[in-house]
């Protein structure tokens, strides 16, 4: 299952040109991944603050495809490619009026944030992550 969000490119992600300033999709890359794990039951603040769970990113693959200007819509499709005992592996396809704009793929881990550790997904978040799984021999159990 891929999810879906947009989100508008405002003034402040571009340059003086009015294009998409690279590092500002990132800032946005951060909000969708927020709320994907949102959707899958684990806001941040709970899992952050309570659970006390992080998600570093660990790798992040960009290809950059066409720009994308002030006042695009941002069509994003993420899907979850693989998943590890602490490490999630996401791919994005962002597009604006069809038109693709960029690709990333994206490896975060879980770690607590009161030991800088790598730990496992707890129970709930991995069932729902896998539920998510785009292939059935995406689980990749090396540590």
């Amino acid at each position: 299952m891929t999810f879906k969000v947009s989100r508008t490119l405002g003034f402040g992600h571009c340059d003086p040109a009015g294009i998409a300033y690279f590092p500002s999709y990132f800032d946005i890359m951060v909000e969708v991944m927020e709320e994907i794990f949102a959707a899958l039951g684990s806001p941040w603040p709970t899992m952050m603050g309570e659970r006390r769970i992080g998600v570093p990113t660990v790798k992040l693959d960009v290809d950059f495809t066409a720009p994308s200007r002030h006042g695009d819509r941002l069509d994003f499709a993420v899907r979850v490619a693989r998943l590890g005992r602490s490490s999630l592996e996401l791919h994005y396809r962002v597009t604006t009026r069809g038109r693709p704009v960029w690709t990333a793929r994206q490896v975060i881990v879980a770690i607590s944030l009161d030991t800088q550790r790598a730990v496992s997904w707890p129970d709930d978040l991995r069932a729902a992550l896998a539920a998510h799984l785009e292939t059935a021999d995406a689980h990749d159990l090396a540590p």
